[in-house]
């Protein structure tokens, strides 16, 4: 998957359960949306934002198929690869992404460590191993195939509109749930 990619798929996801749970879309807006194949929306609602999230989920899990993973799991791995990370810091950095509770965030890292997908570094850290960084490459290709396709129809300069629309919605969305 590409950074372009990356990035919507992170902003996608991490908004769109939030906007679902708390703003239903009218039936006029389910419509329009379900058609957006046909033709563009004229704007941007809760509805499409959880529509396109449902589909990216949906695409992730296929591509999670026959792996032992689930959405917690993969989100918690995919982020861990690279360079090692600190337990606590990569903990705080997923539930901030995700809105999900860190007791929730360490239940997931610590099925990884035992699934032998992830591992402590002697200096305390967290790293993929080789078997966890073969996973995130075999789903990063299934998801990635079906998602740079759908996002090659759309100009480089909409998608970096969308994606600053998403991180601004993302970041507003995030102030308030902080008040509150």
């Amino acid at each position: 998957m590409n950074s372009r990619t990356t990035v919507a798929w992170i902003a996608v996801s991490a908004i769109g359960a939030a906007l679902l749970t708390g703003c239903g879309g009218t039936t006029a807006e389910a419509r329009s949306s379900t058609t957006a194949t046909q033709s563009a929306p004229a704007t941007l609602t809760p509805s499409i934002i959880g529509q396109a999230e449902k589909h990216h989920t949906a695409v992730l899990s296929r591509a999670l198929t026959g792996t032992t993973l689930d959405e917690k799991q993969w989100i918690v791995l995919n982020q861990a690869t690279g360079e090692p990370v600190e337990r606590g810091a990569h903990i705080n950095r997923i539930a901030g992404l995700t809105q999900w509770t860190s007791a929730d965030v360490e239940a997931a890292l610590n099925a990884l460590l035992d699934k032998g997908l992830l591992a402590n570094t002697p200096h305390g850290r967290l790293e993929s191993t080789a078997e966890g960084k073969a996973v995130v490459s075999k789903v990063r290709a299934e998801s990635g195939a079906i998602v740079d396709a759908a996002y090659g129809t759309v100009p480089a300069e909409d998608l970096a509109t969308a994606a600053r629309v998403l991180a601004t919605i993302t970041a507003r969305m995030a102030e308030e749930l902080a008040h509150g």
